[in-house]
C-alpha cells in the first residue's frame, strides 16, 4: 500500500470517527431534562470504563492494568471527569453547536500550558493563535453570557480539563498500549463521576437529582459509550496511517456536525455571530497548525 494511500485511509478513518463523536455529543443532548448531566457522565464512563477493560483482560492480561504512573494515570482520569462534566452540563442548556465551538480552544490551551507545565519554548505563533481564538471565543460567547449566565463558560473548562489531559497524555506516551491507556482515562474519571453525581443528587438542586432513568437513558448512554469507543479506534487508526499532524485539521468536522445536527434535530439556528466566531476559533487552530508543521519540517 502506498504511503498516499495509507494518508487517504488514515483521513477517512479520523474523519469517521470525529463525526461518531459529535453525533453522540448530540445523543446526549437528547437526555437533556430527563436525567441529571452529572448521572448521565457517570453511568457513560462507567459502561466504557466496564467494557474496554473486559476487552484489555482478554487481549493482555491482568499485567496490562498496573500502571507506571499511577498520579499521572489518576490526573488523567479527574481531567476528563471535569471535562466532561463542564461539557454535558453546557450541552444540555446550550446549543449544540455553540458549546463544541466553545470547546476547540483546547488546543490553544494546551499550547500555552505546555510551556509552564512542560518546560517547553511557547512559540510566538500560539500568542498570535490565542488571541486570534480568543476573539472568537468573545463572538461566541457574546449573546450567550446575557441570555443564561456564567453557565456559558461551561465549555470553557471543559477546553481547559482537556487540554491539561492532553499535556498528561504526554507525560505518560509509551507507558502502555492504547487500549490500556483508554482503559486508566476511563477507569480513572468513572469513579469521580459517579461520587459528583451522588453529591449532586444529595444537594438538593433540581437539575442534579438522581432518580431511576427510563430504559431509553440508559440506552442512549450505552450506545454513547460504546461509539465514542469505537470512534477513539478509529481516530487512533487514522493517526497511526497518515500521521497525527495530517490528521489534525479533521477534529474540526466535529464543529461541522455539531452544526448541522443542532440545526436539524434541535431547532437550534447558528445566528451570525457563532458562526463568526467558529470561524475565526478554526482559524487559529489550524493557524496554529500550520506553523507547527512548518517547524518540523
Amino acid at each position: 500500500m502506498t504511503s498516499q494511500s495509507n494518508s487517504r485511509d488514515g483521513i477517512a478513518f479520523a474523519l469517521a470517527g470525529f463525526v461518531i463523536l459529535s453525533c453522540g455529543d448530540a445523543l446526549i443532548k437528547t437526555i437533556a431534562g430527563e436525567w441529571s448531566p452529572l448521572a448521565v457522565a457517570a453511568l457513560r464512563f462507567t459502561i466504557g470504563a466496564l467494557g474496554l477493560s473486559v476487552i484489555l483482560l482478554i487481549r493482555e492480561g491482568r499485567a496490562a492494568f498496573r500502571p507506571q504512573s499511577p498520579w499521572l494515570q489518576a490526573g488523567r482520569g479527574l481531567c476528563l471527569a471535569v471535562a466532561t462534566m463542564c461539557f454535558f452540563a453546557a450541552i444540555f442548556v446550550m446549543p449544540l453547536a455553540e458549546a463544541t465551538a466553545l470547546v476547540f480552544i483546547a488546543p490553544i490551551f494546551t499550547a500555552l500550558l505546555s510551556g509552564p507545565l512542560l518546560k517547553e519554548r511557547v512559540r510566538p505563533a500560539t500568542w498570535i493563535a490565542s488571541f486570534i481564538a480568543f476573539a472568537g471565543v468573545i463572538f461566541v460567547l457574546r449573546p450567550n453570557l446575557s441570555e443564561i449566565g456564567l453557565i456559558a463558560l461551561l465549555p470553557m473548562g471543559s477546553a481547559l480539563a482537556f487540554s491539561l489531559m492532553m499535556l498528561a497524555n504526554r507525560a505518560v506516551a509509551g507507558q502502555g498500549s492504547s487500549l490500556s491507556m483508554q482503559v486508566f482515562v476511563a477507569a480513572g474519571a468513572a469513579p469521580i463521576l459517579v461520587l459528583c453525581a451522588i453529591l449532586g443528587s444529595i444537594s438538593g438542586a433540581e437539575r442534579f437529582a438522581v432518580s431511576w432513568p427510563d430504559w431509553t437513558v440508559i440506552a442512549r448512554c450505552a450506545i454513547v459509550a460504546v461509539t465514542a469507543s469505537i470512534a477513539h479506534w478509529l481516530v487512533y487508526l487514522g493517526t497511526t496511517r497518515a500521521g497525527a499532524a495530517t490528521i489534525a485539521p479533521t477534529t474540526y468536522v466535529q464543529l461541522l456536525v455539531a452544526i448541522s445536527l443542532g440545526w436539524l434535530v434541535f431547532g437550534d439556528k447558528p445566528d451570525v455571530m457563532t458562526m463568526l466566531g467558529s470561524a475565526v476559533i478554526i482559524a487559529a487552530g489550524l493557524f496554529l497548525w500550520s506553523t507547527g508543521r512548518q517547524k518540523i519540517s
